[in-house]
């Protein structure tokens, strides 16, 4: 019988991470624009931070620079960016900002068939590095493909300055590669679903990576920048290896994705994901209590009312996340999580009560 089997795999070929770095975004854009413009996409805020800077050095190497402000990564925003890109004519798209100005700029190149490079200004989550695109739809982030970009270039001096709540959730994002992991092994025994363990592999690494050196991500320092954003994209590189989220996204984000859908308090998806992974671990029989011990070292909360969740949006969110994803099997089954086991749960690892 003739092989057949066929798979294509997306990393980044230059990736720049640490102090001054986005001093090498005009050569790194060269290397990659063949024909047109350059188009930046970011937003009000990291214009200031990065996307103003970023302007001035491609700007000052020569090349025609346009630059759109966006605010939320949703079909409305792309498309707007889309019809405006035709008289643009852009080569290339580089996206500053942290997490949704990324994802815009990822499905837009996915979209114009043309390479971004990836200048996050925060490391708020490990989309930053993967060819995933988290858009909203409806009230809730569907994750969508995209493409991996072609450059990242981290500047931790400019990452640094976003506030410490995204670094510790991008740390959690990280983080729940433990639990996203313990569900796809779960896929794969129960429901025959494709497994890569060199995917695995690193992602655990990752993850395990962040856990035993969870007492060096610190407010202001920019090696614990440094460290996250290393992570983030060991994590990224996971997902092109599997072609798939399922290195860094199982029940938990389920369940990140329900609050979202219920929209409900004022976390955001790191520390969503963070809720989740701890119930979760529960759920699997594995030791909550050290994943909940690693997010207190962080100074990430995991109560509920921390954020604004009222407890019955909690359990609701817990017993319908499965309807999130259907077709991606994890701890919490194929039907609904019952009321009491949801209450329960929760009740156990301090999440609600």
């Amino acid at each position: 019988m003739e092989f057949e089997k066929f798979k294509s795999m997306q990393f980044p070929r230059d990736v720049m991470v640490g102090h001054g770095v986005i001093a090498s975004l005009p050569e790194i854009t060269k290397s990659y624009l063949k024909r047109g413009s350059v188009l930046i996409i970011t937003g009000n805020k990291t214009y200031d931070l990065a996307g103003g800077e970023a302007e001035d050095l491609i700007m000052k190497s020569g090349l025609e620079v346009h630059v759109i402000r966006t605010d939320q990564a949703n079909n409305s925003n792309i498309q707007k960016i889309e019809e405006e890109s035709v008289d643009l004519k852009p080569g290339i798209l580089i996206g500053v900002g942290g997490g949704s100005k990324i994802d815009i700029t990822k499905k837009v190149a996915y979209d114009l068939k043309i390479p971004y490079v990836s200048v996050p200004t925060s490391p708020s989550h490990d989309g930053i590095a993967s060819p995933r695109a988290s858009i909203k739809e409806k009230g809730v982030f569907v994750s969508e493909q995209a493409v991996m970009p072609v450059a990242i270039i981290a500047d931790t001096a400019i990452m640094v300055k976003a506030p410490y709540r995204y670094l510790a959730a991008g740390a959690a994002d990280v983080i729940s590669n433990v639990t996203a992991l313990m569900d796809w092994k779960l896929a794969h025994r129960v429901k025959g679903e494709e497994y890569s363990s060199t995917a695995a592999a690193l992602s655990e690494y990752s993850s395990r990576e962040l856990i035993e050196k969870a007492h060096m991500i610190m407010s202001g320092v920019e090696e614990s920048v440094w460290l996250v954003t290393k992570q983030i994209l060991a994590s990224g590189t996971a997902m092109a290896i599997a072609s798939s989220s399922r290195p860094a996204s199982g029940s938990e984000h389920l369940f990140a994705h329900a609050l979202e859908k219920l929209g409900v308090g004022s976390a955001i998806h790191g520390e969503q994901v963070a809720i989740g992974s701890v119930v979760c671990m529960y759920l699997h029989g594995g030791d909550w209590e050290k994943l909940a011990s690693v997010y207190r070292k962080i100074n990430l909360p995991i109560r509920a009312r921390d954020y604004g969740i009222r407890d019955e949006d909690a359990i609701k969110a817990l017993s319908t996340a499965h309807k999130i994803r259907p077709e991606r099997f994890t701890i919490l089954g194929d039907s609904d999580l019952s009321y009491n086991a949801a209450e329960r749960a929760l009740q156990i690892t301090g999440i609600i009560g």
